[in-house]
């Protein structure tokens, strides 16, 4: 490659790099164009998997400050540069793997540490994010409906110990009814006497209507 080419390439690999949220390196020597376009509509829009130069390679995780172990970068390499979910990817990586032996997973960068072949593998075993999304929002909403049952069997046993609401028979009792329910110091004794004296006065009306009648 000319200097100008290389330099280029270089810059590519080193932004992959900085903007990956995990790099997964591959060996891909005995696969096919076509297997290649396949593993590249496995991965996703969100993954770039790209045929690389080691020596660039190398260079290009230098100046990213990506610790890459030199063992990586031996032989026909290719990197995969993951910008979406590191499980979905690695879960795809780990399906073609198993149709097509020539694609052998070497190890990787996750999280900014370096990872091995046997612990990408174990991330591919994991639930992806979409999948512990749906299963907390199933969780939540069992809470919440839980949660709702519970009031309402709540609300239905305070209801059964207090009683259904008495109907309004006359003003007197109601007037009682509403001292009672008021705290006492509350309660001005002034009102309470003249609540008490509504009852008498009108015994009193009804005592002197029945003598004139008589």
């Amino acid at each position: 490659m000319a200097r100008p080419d290389k330099a280029s390439a270089v810059a590519e690999l080193t932004e992959d790099f900085r903007t990956a949220t995990a790099t997964v390196l591959t060996e891909y020597r005995g696969l096919s164009v076509t297997s290649m376009k396949e593993l590249r509509r496995a991965l996703g829009e969100k993954t770039k998997y790209s045929v690389v130069k080691n020596t660039l390679t190398k260079i290009a995780a230098k100046d990213a400050g990506v610790d890459l172990s030199p063992d990586l970068l031996v032989g026909p390499s290719a990197v995969a540069f993951i910008k979406g979910d590191p499980i979905d990817a690695a879960k795809s990586l780990r399906d073609f793997a198993k149709e097509n032996p020539f694609l052998v997973i070497k190890g990787g960068i996750y999280e900014g540490k370096a990872v091995t072949k046997e612990e990408i593998m174990q991330l591919a075993n994991l639930e992806s994010r979409e999948v512990l999304l749906a299963k907390l929002a199933g969780a939540m909403k069992g809470s919440l409906a839980k949660a709702a049952r519970i009031f309402d069997a709540l609300r239905i046993k305070l209801e059964a110990e207090q009683g259904a609401p008495a109907p309004v028979a006359a003003a007197a009792p109601a007037a009682e009814a509403v001292v009672e329910a008021a705290a006492p110091e509350a309660v001005a004794p002034e009102v309470v006497a003249e609540v008490a004296e509504v009852p008498a006065a009108e015994a009193t009306e009804a005592s002197t209507e029945t003598e004139e009648k008589e």
